[in-house]
C-alpha cells in the first residue's frame, strides 16, 4: 500500500511581538482609522472628513448580512493608520495581513508599495522604500465588490465579508533574514524520521554568515544540530531517531530554531514548530495514522460569530476549536477556504487533523484571467499552510461546476482539463498530501480523495438508507471520504412526534394514528425540530463508528452561518444546520456527538430547551440520555425508573432511553452516569412542566420582560390560547419592534438577537438595551395574524415595574 510520510513545521504565526536582535514583529491591530465611501483616487481619500476610529479586525459586513434589507454591502472603502519611526537605518519593515478581503492595495506615504488578489491567505507587502523618519500614513484599500474573476463565487452559500478580517503585523528585520522555512519527511517510522530541511534567505549577502540550525524534542532536550555557510536556498537532512509522534491524542510538537550568523552577530532567528506523523488511505478501506487505524471523526467550520461576522477576535477562534476537541472530534474540514492562522495553530496543540480548502467553490471555470488568480491562490494557500502538522489534504474545491459564472464554465472537458492542472500543482508544490474535491462526480478520479453528496434524511431519502449509501460509496470510489450531512434545526424548537427514520410524518398524537405522510425531502416539509436532527445524528453516527472499513465523515456545519441565499429561513439569512446556534450555544446535537466520540464523562437528558411540553394522559413519551458512560440510572420525580447499559448497537441513544408517563404539571427529570466499575461518573437534571390539555386556536401574543445580568433587558413572547395555554404547535414569523427607551440587539442571526424569528413552540425572545438616559422601554411584537401586542418597562434601579 501507498504511504505518505510527511514533518511539518509550523510556520511562524506572529501570535505576539517577538525581537531577537534585528527582527520585530509587532501587532499594530489597535489605532486604525475607518473609511466607509467608496472613492477610487488615493488623492481624494486623505482630505476626508469622515474617518471612523476602529480597531482590527474589521469588516464593514458584520451587521447588514443579516438586516432586513436583502443585499448587503459589496464595494470598497479606506482603512488609515499612522506608523511613527524615530530611526529607520539599513532595516527593512513589511506590513503583513492574515486575511483582507478580497483585493487590497497598500499605500505609504501616498505611494503604491504593493497589492493582493483574493482573500481568506495572509501576505505581507514591503515598505523599505517608502518610509521616512517620524509619521508614516498608511493606507490601505479594500474591496468586496462582484468580481467573477476571483473565487469564491458570488453563488456560494455564504457571505464574501468584506474588510481587513484578520490581524495584522509589522514585521523588521535585517537587511539579509529568514523568509521562509519548510520540513518534509522523508522516511519515517516509529524507530526513524528523516527530516528535509529547506532554508530560503531573502536579501544579498555581502558578509561571512552562517546558518545554525537545532531541534529540540518535546521536552525541550536538543536532539539534533547543523551548522552551515548561509546562502539563499538552504538544504539540509537531519535524522531523529526514535521520534515521539503526532497523533490526534498526543499532538507532541518538536521546535526548530534557525539562527542567521552574520560576522560574529545573530542577524536573525527564528523558532518555531513541527510534527512528526504519517499517514495513509487504504483503497476501499479506512484511513491510518501512523500505522493504526483511526476513524476519521469530523466536523465543519465557516469562519464567523454572531455581532462581529469573519472579524472574530483569537480567543473566539480558539475557543471554537476547543469546543470541537471537547466534542470528542478529531477532524475539520475549513470550508470554504483557508482560515485564519490561529485555527491551524489550533488544530496544530489540540490534536485536530485538517482538510483545508481553496475557495473554488461554485461558479464552473473561468477564462485565463481567472484560472491565474486560482492557481496562485492555491499556491499561496499550500506554501503559508505548508508545515502544520495537522493538515492531511488539500481540498481544490467544492461543487464547482454548478451555477457556472462564465459562458461554457460547466463544460466537462474544460473542467476536467483545469481540475487537472491544479490537481498536478498541488503534487508539485506539496507531494506528502492527498488531494480531495468533494461533489464533482466527472473529477473524482482526478484527486486522490473523494466525497459525493449524501444527505440521506434531508434533502431527499430516509437516515435509515445512510449504511447502503456508504457500502456503495466505499466500492464506488478508491478512497471514499462522506463531507457533509445533517440538516436544520431551530434551537429550542420541539415536537412529540419527530418525522421517523423511514421519512414518514405521523398523524398528531392526540388523534387517530390512521394517516401517514412520506416525505421527499424533509429539508422542504419536515419542522426543523431538534428531536428529528437528533434521531439523524444518532442514526448516522450508530452507522460510522461500527463500520470497518469506513474512513469517516464531517458533519455539516459546527455553528449555525449566514448566508445570502436562505432569506426566508426561520432566522433570515441563516444556515440553521449547526450544532451551536451563531453565537456558540450547543444545541442538542452537539451532546449526541460527544456521547459517541468524547472521552470525558457526562450525561445529558434531551432536552434542556423543552420544558413546556403538551400530550394526551396515559400515553408514554421516551425521554433519551445521552451519555459516553457504561451505565445510566434515571428518575422520574425522585422514583429510579431502572438502569440500562449503553450499547451502541441500540437505537435511539445507544439503548439509553425510558419510557415516561408524564404527571400534570411539574415533572423533575434525573440521572446518574456509572462507569464499568458503577461509580458514579456524572449526572444531569431538568424539570418539565407538562399538560394534558391541547391548546386551541391561537388567540394572543402574550410579552413580559426580564432583566439579565448584562443590564439589559429579555423580551419574551408566547402565544396563547383563550384559555391562556400556550400554543405549543405555533411556529409562524413575528416581528419585535423597540419604540422608546432602548434599541433591540438584533442583527446577530442567534435565536434571542434577530428582529424577524419563526417561533419555537409558541415563543421568542430577543435582547433589549435600554438607553442611558431611558426612564422606560415601550416595546412590542406582530405579525400579520396578530396586528400588535405592547409592553411598558420602567426602568428604576434596575427593577421591572409594568
Amino acid at each position: 500500500m501507498e504511504k505518505v510520510y510527511v514533518l511539518v513545521l509550523m510556520v511562524f504565526t506572529l501570535m505576539c511581538t517577538t525581537i531577537t536582535n534585528a527582527r520585530e514583529i509587532k501587532n499594530i491591530n489597535k489605532g486604525w482609522y475607518y473609511l466607509e465611501q467608496p472613492i477610487e483616487d488615493v488623492k481624494e481619500v486623505s482630505s476626508s472628513g469622515s474617518w471612523e476610529s476602529i480597531h482590527l479586525p474589521h469588516t464593514w459586513n458584520d451587521k447588514d448580512v443579516i438586516d432586513a434589507v436583502p443585499g448587503y454591502r459589496r464595494s470598497l472603502s479606506w482603512y488609515k493608520k499612522v506608523l511613527h519611526f524615530d530611526k529607520l537605518d539599513n532595516q527593512r519593515r513589511f506590513i503583513y495581513f492574515e486575511g483582507s478581503n478580497i483585493t487590497t492595495e497598500v499605500f505609504v506615504n501616498g505611494k503604491k508599495a504593493g497589492q493582493h488578489i483574493g482573500g481568506y491567505i495572509g501576505f505581507e507587502i514591503e515598505m523599505t522604500e517608502f518610509l521616512t523618519e517620524g509619521d508614516n500614513e498608511i493606507l490601505v484599500k479594500v474591496d468586496n465588490s462582484y468580481n467573477p474573476q476571483i473565487i469564491p463565487s458570488q453563488k456560494s452559500d455564504f457571505f464574501i465579508y468584506g474588510g481587513i478580517t484578520r490581524d495584522v503585523w509589522l514585521k523588521t528585520v535585517s537587511p539579509v533574514y529568514v523568509e521562509d522555512v519548510k520540513v518534509t519527511l522523508g522516511e519515517v517510522s516509529h524507530k526513524k524520521a528523516v527530516i528535509d530541511l529547506s532554508v530560503q534567505l531573502d536579501g544579498v549577502l555581502q558578509h561571512k554568515t552562517s546558518i545554525r540550525i537545532s531541534v529540540k524534542d518535546p521536552k525541550g532536550n536538543i536532539v539534533a544540530t547543523v551548522k552551515t555557510k548561509a546562502d539563499n536556498n538552504i538544504k539540509e537532512q537531519l535524522v531523529l531517531t526514535d521520534p515521539t509522534l503526532w497523533s490526534t491524542s498526543s499532538p507532541h510538537l518538536y521546535s526548530v530554531n534557525v539562527v542567521l550568523h552574520d560576522k560574529k552577530d545573530t542577524s536573525d532567528q527564528l523558532s518555531t514548530s513541527f510534527g512528526v506523523r504519517w499517514f495513509e488511505f487504504k483503497k476501499n478501506g479506512p484511513f491510518y495514522l501512523n500505522g493504526e487505524r483511526l476513524l476519521l471523526r469530523g466536523t465543519h467550520r465557516h469562519e464567523e460569530h454572531a455581532g462581529v461576522g469573519a472579524a472574530m477576535s483569537n480567543a473566539l477562534h480558539r475557543k471554537d476549536m476547543e469546543m470541537i476537541k471537547s466534542m470528542g472530534a478529531n477532524f475539520v474540514r475549513l470550508a470554504h477556504y483557508p482560515q485564519d492562522p490561529e485555527i491551524y495553530k489550533a488544530c496544530d496543540e489540540l490534536g485536530i487533523l485538517v482538510w483545508d480548502e481553496v475557495p473554488w467553490c461554485r461558479g464552473g471555470v473561468g477564462d485565463e484571467t481567472w484560472k491565474a488568480n486560482t492557481k496562485q491562490m492555491l499556491k499561496e494557500m499550500i506554501d503559508q499552510n505548508y508545515n502544520h502538522p495537522s493538515i492531511i489534504i488539500w481540498s481544490l474545491g467544492n461543487e464547482i461546476y454548478w451555477l457556472p459564472d462564465f459562458e461554457g464554465g460547466d463544460d466537462v472537458n474544460k473542467m476536467n482539463a483545469f481540475l487537472t492542472e491544479m490537481n498536478d500543482l498541488s503534487h508539485t508544490l506539496d507531494p506528502t498530501r492527498k488531494t480531495a474535491i468533494r461533489k464533482y462526480y466527472d473529477g473524482a478520479k482526478i484527486v486522490d480523495v473523494f466525497s459525493p453528496s449524501i444527505w440521506s434524511g434531508w434533502y431527499s431519502g430516509a437516515y435509515t438508507n445512510y449504511k447502503t449509501v456508504v457500502d456503495k460509496s466505499i466500492q464506488d470510489y478508491n478512497h471514499f471520504f462522506h463531507m457533509e450531512y445533517g440538516g436544520s434545526s431551530h434551537l429550542g424548537r420541539h415536537t412529540e412526534n419527530p418525522i421517523t427514520g423511514e421519512g414518514v410524518i405521523q398523524a398528531d398524537h392526540w388523534e387517530e394514528e390512521v394517516n401517514q405522510i412520506e416525505v421527499k425531502s424533509i429539508s422542504k416539509i419536515g419542522d426543523w425540530s431538534e428531536n428529528y436532527i437528533v434521531d439523524l445524528f444518532d442514526w448516522y453516527l450508530s452507522v460510522s463508528e461500527t463500520h470497518p472499513d469506513f474512513v469517516g465523515n464531517a458533519q455539516w456545519a459546527f455553528k449555525d452561518f449566514g448566508t445570502p441565499l436562505r432569506p426566508e429561513n426561520d432566522i433570515p439569512y441563516m444556515n440553521q444546520k449547526g450544532l451551536l446556534d451563531r453565537a456558540g450555544n450547543p444545541k442538542d446535537a452537539f451532546y449526541v456527538f460527544k456521547s459517541y466520540w468524547s472521552d470525558e464523562p457526562f450525561s445529558y437528558i434531551e432536552s434542556h430547551t423543552w420544558t413546556e411540553r403538551s400530550g394526551k394522559k396515559g400515553r408514554p413519551r421516551n425521554v433519551c440520555v445521552y451519555s459516553n458512560n457504561a451505565k445510566v440510572e434515571f428518575f422520574h420525580n425522585g422514583k429510579s425508573q431502572g438502569i440500562k447499559q449503553r450499547n451502541i448497537k441500540e437505537f435511539p441513544a445507544c439503548g439509553l432511553n425510558w419510557d415516561i408517563q408524564f404527571e400534570e404539571g411539574e415533572n423533575k427529570l434525573f440521572c446518574i452516569g456509572y462507569d464499568e466499575n458503577e461509580v458514579e461518573v456524572s449526572r444531569d437534571s431538568m424539570v418539565v412542566n407538562y399538560s394534558f390539555e391541547k391548546a386551541g386556536t391561537p388567540y394572543e401574543i402574550q410579552l413580559s420582560t426580564q432583566l439579565m445580568e448584562n443590564g439589559r433587558y429579555l423580551l419574551i413572547a408566547v402565544t396563547r390560547d383563550k384559555e391562556g395555554r400556550r400554543c405549543l404547535d405555533y411556529e409562524e414569523r413575528v416581528y419585535f419592534q423597540c419604540l422608546n427607551g432602548g434599541e433591540l440587539i438584533q442583527n446577530q442571526g442567534t435565536p434571542n438577537g434577530s428582529a424577524s424569528i419563526k417561533m419555537a413552540n409558541g415563543k421568542a425572545v430577543i435582547e433589549v438595551q435600554p438607553h442611558a438616559s431611558a426612564q422606560k422601554l415601550q416595546l412590542g411584537v406582530l405579525n400579520q395574524n396578530f396586528k400588535g401586542t405592547y409592553i411598558e418597562v420602567k426602568l428604576e434601579n434596575n427593577t421591572v415595574e409594568q
